[in-house]
């Protein structure tokens, strides 16, 4: 039975792996790209496949990210803070940085900045910071009554002579 010792063909797996990437409905790609993904894919499965031993694989090196606008420019406006990934003004960083696999403290590291450079707008986080306190954020519970209790009460008003002739 030669079944027991079959190996399969990494050419052939390679195409198989590639055509269902291919048959996907997500998958959005061009032409010029199939050629570059099954010879990635073909490495990959001829590396598990155990059929490569000598190929060598390439260490990679750290890139050298270069932001889209210099850190001071991406600050200059406190009404937003332009992204070094894309360019494009936000108010908040966060979620952008979510949406592109990065925690605040990567994104710093990755374009070198200080510890202290901020997330959010100057502007929005004022705002903010103005609603927060008007709707009574952050008090402890029976401090708006204390508040308004210590609250000097308004002096009874004098009845003038005009409303006193009136009745």
């Amino acid at each position: 039975m030669s079944d027991d010792t079959y190996q399969p063909n990494a050419v052939e797996l390679a195409t198989e792996l590639t055509i269902a990437w291919l048959s996907n409905p997500n998958t959005r790609t061009s032409a010029d790209d199939v050629p570059a993904f099954l010879s990635q894919m073909h490495a990959s499965v001829q590396s598990l496949v155990g059929g490569s031993q000598t190929s060598e694989s390439p260490v990679e090196e750290p890139k050298e990210y270069v932001g889209a606008v210099t850190a001071r420019k991406s600050l200059a406006s406190p009404d937003h803070i332009i992204s070094m990934i894309d360019g494009k003004s936000y108010k908040t960083l966060r979620r952008h940085l979510a949406t592109n696999g990065m925690t605040p403290a990567e994104y710093r590291e990755r374009y070198n900045l200080k510890a202290d450079y901020p997330m959010v707008a100057a502007t929005y986080s004022e705002s903010r910071r103005a609603m927060a306190k008007k709707i009574g954020l952050g008090r402890k519970p029976g401090q708006a009554n204390a508040a308004k209790a210590l609250a000097p009460k308004p002096a009874p008003r004098k009845r003038k002579a005009d409303d006193a002739a009136a009745e």
